[in-house]
């Protein structure tokens, strides 16, 4: 019983970059199945499973804030884990994309929860980093999720069918783009001059992805155009994959499997989303190919970490898994 609840208590918060991942991976499949004839059934089988995957995370986390709420306020202070408490927020954000054909009640109020949260979390994010001194090697990329995170906002608005919601899109992008700037220097001058980042740490590096590949598909909702400034996001997300993906071949020497790798799975399915949106702006072998690469990319780590999670879990790695 002791193990059971020590485990619970240990619950990272950050367990809804799965969903996320899975989410990112499922909308990007039915955006290939809609542009290039993939098949329809690997979509809609992620939309099942990423949908299970948040009903259990969620029940599993609510656990945790049931039988151990002074370590779900300890995480919540944490300089850098209490960061990734957006990600349940962003999850909200996603959900809905997949729920808008099967209710689109549903898909409306979870969006509105997710839309709410996330504005107030962002809020009081920039509100903690003003009110006093930060360390400088706190300043990792989480720090990303809480206002960057704003860029998810507007996914979901055209599945919605919501008519005067541009005003609120607008000013979600305007948040995420805004912050992107300061944060992503911040986090390059920690990286560049101080000691590097823990092993279990190093997945999170793939999140500079995110102002990127969710900026473009964001501003391209938003603006309903895909204009220059969007290429721009779209060329620099190509730019950073290039240089982040050496991040990534070290990934399985940095240090044993944790659920933090999970870190990786919804900045690669963005790119995956943001280059399929590209392609359908720009058709041709090149924009097609780039966008079949980073699906296939995104896949492949996307399964290698799900089947290694579920790997642990049977054989009952739990308590090493989140440690």
């Amino acid at each position: 019983m002791d193990t059971a609840r020590k485990s619970v208590a240990a619950l990272p918060v950050a367990l809804f970059g799965a969903v996320m991942g899975l989410a990112g991976l499922a909308l990007a499949w039915r955006a290939a199945h809609e542009q290039l004839g993939a098949p329809g059934w690997v979509g809609e089988g992620l939309r099942w499973l990423t949908l299970l995957v948040f009903i259990v995370v969620t029940a599993a986390y609510g656990a945790k804030m049931l039988a151990a709420i002074d370590a779900v306020k300890a995480e919540f202070q944490h300089p850098v884990a209490g960061n990734m408490f957006g990600t349940a927020l962003i999850s909200m954000l996603l959900l809905p994309m997949l729920l808008a054909d099967v209710s689109l009640p549903f898909a409306r109020a979870g969006w509105v929860i997710g839309a709410v949260g996330m504005a107030a979390f962002a809020w009081l994010a920039v509100s903690r980093w003003i009110r006093g001194r930060q360390q400088v090697e706190h300043a990792t990329p989480a720090w990303i999720v809480p206002v960057v995170g704003m860029l998810d906002v507007p996914l979901a608005v055209p599945s919605l069918h919501w008519q005067g919601l541009h005003e609120i899109t607008l000013f979600a992008l305007a948040v995420g783009l805004f912050f992107a700037l300061p944060l992503m220097t911040l986090i390059l001058s920690r990286l560049i001059f101080q000691p590097p980042m823990p092993a279990p740490q190093q997945p999170s590096l793939m999140i500079m992805l995110a102002p990127f590949a969710v900026g473009f598909s964001s501003y391209a909702i938003t603006l309903e155009r895909i204009d220059d400034f969007a290429q721009a996001l779209y060329m620099l997300m190509l730019f950073m994959l290039a240089v982040l993906l050496g991040r990534l071949r070290h990934l399985p020497s940095c240090s044993p499997f944790r659920v933090s790798w999970w870190a990786v799975s919804f900045p690669l399915a963005a790119t995956a989303g943001a280059a399929l949106r590209y392609a359908a702006h720009a058709p041709g072998p090149f924009a097609d190919g780039i966008a079949m690469l980073l699906l296939g990319l995104a896949t492949l780590v996307i399964a290698a970490l799900f089947l290694r999670t579920l790997l642990g879990l049977l054989r009952a790695e739990l308590p090493t898994l989140i440690g």
